[in-house]
């Protein structure tokens, strides 16, 4: 009888610790995504840029349970921000273009000095990459593949490259940072979108002063994070790997049921400021 009211005792204590669990990572799940803001310094931004503001977005996943109210209000908080560029760092969509077009299609209305800038991410070529790169530039959303743009104008700038996600080889593509900075003048600020963290190594290599990226949603529901490091150098936050700084989003949607554990939804405010890393 003993041993039947422990073992009752211990199951009800894993249900009500499991159901508090569920409802917590549920309620930050369907939470308003907030705003984080992030200080990078980085020692080759001209002066004159000193405080441009960029707003990463990453990971949103529009699909099945995020709809375009979900995009609407994204939208609206961005806009808000009066943000000098836009950085969409993959794994925006869960869906063919055919399916989730007019639910994508408010992200036209995003509002930037320099503008918004795409990178894919592996969900991309899960739903057909070449279609939806297309479709994104239809809504005036400059996709990078491979490349690299300069931001701002003649008297003060810095350099912007984007990479296809690690995994594009698996698809018939390339992730290529090597073809990305080709030819870039080392006195130059210059700062990657690439959708895995990973991508990182690479770019020390050529010498990449900040990378930004998502994919890892933090782990999304703890303690999954502590398994991502087997995949990824970083899992969220800014680190470092080698010379080159690394800012990982925990994303702004989420990916399968609309839940979080200490891993929040972010929509995030990068502020550029110059000065030693």
């Amino acid at each position: 009888a003993r041993r039947v009211t422990i073992a009752r005792l211990f199951a009800g204590t894993v249900a009500l610790v499991g159901g508090g669990t569920t409802i917590a990572a549920l309620r930050q799940g369907l939470r308003r995504v907030a705003v984080k803001d992030v200080h990078i310094r980085l020692a080759r931004l001209p002066k004159a840029l000193h405080g441009t503001t960029l707003v990463q977005l990453s990971d949103v996943h529009v699909g099945p349970t995020l709809r375009r109210e979900f995009v609407e209000t994204l939208v609206a908080q961005v806009n808000a921000l009066s943000p000098d560029l836009v950085a969409i760092t993959g794994d925006l969509v869960d869906g063919s273009v055919t399916a989730l077009k007019d639910q994508v299609a408010p992200i036209r209305e995003l509002r930037s000095r320099f503008g918004t800038f795409f990178v894919t991410g592996n969900h991309e070529y899960y739903s057909g990459a070449e279609s939806w790169c297309r479709e994104l530039a239809t809504f005036g959303i400059r996709v990078l593949h491979n490349e690299r743009v300069s931001i701002g104008d003649a008297d003060a700038s810095f350099d912007l490259a984007g990479v296809d996600d690690y995994s594009a080889t698996r698809f018939g593509g390339t992730s290529d940072v090597g073809k990305a900075t080709l030819g870039r003048d080392p006195a130059r600020a210059l700062v990657l979108l690439a959708h895995q963290p990973r991508s990182a190594v690479e770019a020390d290599r050529h010498d990449v002063d900040l990378q930004l990226s998502g994919h890892t949603h933090g782990g999304q529901i703890w303690p999954w994070n502590y398994l991502v490091y087997l995949q990824q150098p970083v899992v969220a936050g800014l680190s470092r790997i080698g010379r080159t700084l690394v800012y990982v989003s925990c994303g702004t949607g989420y990916w399968g049921p609309p839940m979080r554990l200490h891993a929040p939804a972010e929509i995030t405010r990068i502020v550029l400021e110059t000065g030693a890393a």
